[in-house]
């Protein structure tokens, strides 16, 4: 008796057994309602059905304009205060040493303040100031919404990349592609849902984990390709005719739809299904897709395939590539402007420890010109009233030189991204950084809450979005995050 009065009331109803009986009838009741509901097909989000028919088009948690989403990815760290975030301190403190700020950084020893190597001036009617490096962006002011008080946890490249698309610094956690349309699915069943468009110089540093499905089922992962390197072995094969391919198809289905309901249930089945039969779709769309030489003479020469170095003609190709792939209902496009696995140093990505004026001078020759002449085509054709453009690097970069005095070290404490098209409010700057540039001073933002953003514009609610996996709930945005509503229209 002693025993029994130390409990708690809480603990006192779990022994009695009125409430008991009560409790567990309730209980049992909700699994077989869920069941029920389950069979019925009303469970529409469920992870089976996603795994069964991954690229059926799914609606999203609230209504949205955004429909497709395009991200536009700078790996290296592009330099906030050389591009976007304008720092008039930065020019009347040029040669001196920074004060209050760090004497090493992630190098090395810190050398003086730097001014920005290119001049900026107000742009559209926002009189947004944007640097010289970027004059085809710098038109297009007025159409974006600048975030420049974003953070992040990492000085590294490969960890700071992994945060941006996964929310994870750490390998094997699912790309913001792969959880779009894990949840959303595709408007083009003959495409993939989720299209990765590399570099022409090749992968980023942290490979296909940018754009990888982690632990989610393998039909999300994005297919890799671009408009040098279409995906491999689609041609079928001579001395094949397309009625032996009709035939073969036919048995394959059968087949398949046999081996589908004597294992229901199993996701990786389903998923490599579902990846076969999407390849042999694609044998007749993805050439229709990659006919680039179809494109007028003007779309050309806006786009820029036809001037400058070979690699600004190969990345306006994938520009083009990225266009007709969102015209064609592909859910998510991931393009990259920039690579190598192994570092870089400015050539081959925006990684500038030397030479600053140099490199980012010639990054930006290959990136400008094509990636303006994108969102400008996406608002002629009307796209980009329903198409979310994300542009977004890994972090920024310092005020100051490093000690080599021609280079900026990486800063993680500060750098700039935007956005444009649907749902996004225009000609906006949002955050603000310090005098120098060197650290978020107002509304400092995590990368948790700008991925939770884009997929609130996706009509995603990120503590929703979930998967069960090793015990846990997981998410995009792991425990944190919130929307940033004032960079959404009213």
């Amino acid at each position: 008796m002693e025993s029994f009065s130390s409990l708690t009331p809480s603990g006192r109803r779990l022994l009695d057994r009125r409430g008991f009986l009560f409790q567990s009838s309730g209980a049992l009741g909700a699994l077989g309602l869920t069941e029920l509901l389950f069979r019925e097909g009303c469970l529409a989000s469920s992870t089976s059905q996603k795994s069964e028919a991954p690229y059926a088009p799914r609606a999203p948690h609230h209504p949205v304009p955004a429909r497709r989403v395009l991200i536009i990815f700078c790996p290296g760290a592009v330099s906030h205060v050389d591009t976007f975030d304008y720092k008039p301190d930065l020019i009347q403190r040029h040669g001196e040493k920074p004060p209050g700020l760090p004497s090493v950084t992630f190098e090395g020893p810190s050398g003086n303040i730097a001014k920005p190597f290119w001049d900026f001036k107000p742009r559209g009617q926002s009189g947004k100031m944007i640097s010289e490096l970027l004059p085809h962006l710098g038109e297009l002011a007025d159409e974006c919404c600048f975030i420049h008080s974003l953070q992040t946890t990492t000085s590294a490249h490969p960890q700071g990349e992994n945060f941006l698309h996964t929310g994870m610094t750490m390998e094997g956690f699912p790309s913001a592609g792969a959880w779009m349309t894990y949840a959303l699915g595709s408007e083009n069943e003959q495409l993939p849902a989720f299209v990765a468009i590399n570099d022409p110089r090749g992968l980023a540093r942290s490979g296909k984990n940018n754009f990888g499905n982690g632990f989610l089922p393998a039909a999300f992962q994005g297919t890799d390709f671009s408009a040098r390197r279409p995906p491999a072995n689609l041609g079928r094969p001579s001395g094949y005719t397309e009625q032996d391919d009709h035939l073969t198809r036919q048995l394959l289905a059968h087949l398949n739809e046999g081996d589908q309901k004597n294992y229901p249930g199993d996701h990786d089945l389903a998923a490599r299904i579902a990846s076969y039969e999407l390849a042999g779709r694609m044998q007749t769309s993805i050439p229709e897709v990659m006919g680039l030489e179809n494109e007028p003479t003007h779309v050309h020469r806006a786009y820029g395939t036809d001037q400058g170095s070979d690699l600004k003609r190969d990345y306006a190709r994938n520009c083009i590539l990225a266009r007709r792939l969102l015209e064609k209902g592909v859910r998510v496009v991931q393009l990259f402007n920039g690579s190598d696995p192994s570092g870089g140093n400015g050539i081959t990505n925006w990684d500038s420890h030397a030479n600053i004026q140099k490199t980012h001078a010639m990054q930006a020759e290959i990136m400008d010109q094509p990636t303006a002449a994108l969102i400008r085509d996406l608002k002629q054709r009307g796209l980009l009233e329903d198409t979310l453009v994300v542009w977004c690097t890994e972090f920024g970069r310092m005020p100051f030189l490093q000690g080599n005095g021609t280079g900026r070290d990486h800063n993680p404490n500060a750098f700039t991204c935007f956005l444009a098209g649907a749902g996004v409010r225009k000609g906006y700057s949002y955050g603000r950084s310090d005098a120098f540039g060197f650290k978020a001073e107002e509304h400092p933002t995590s990368l948790y809450d700008f991925n939770a953003t884009l997929l609130h514009l996706m009509g995603l609610d990120h503590e929703r979005l979930t998967f069960y996996h090793n015990g846990l709930e997981r998410r995009l945005t792991n425990v944190h995050g919130h929307v940033i509503h004032d960079m959404l229209q009213s």
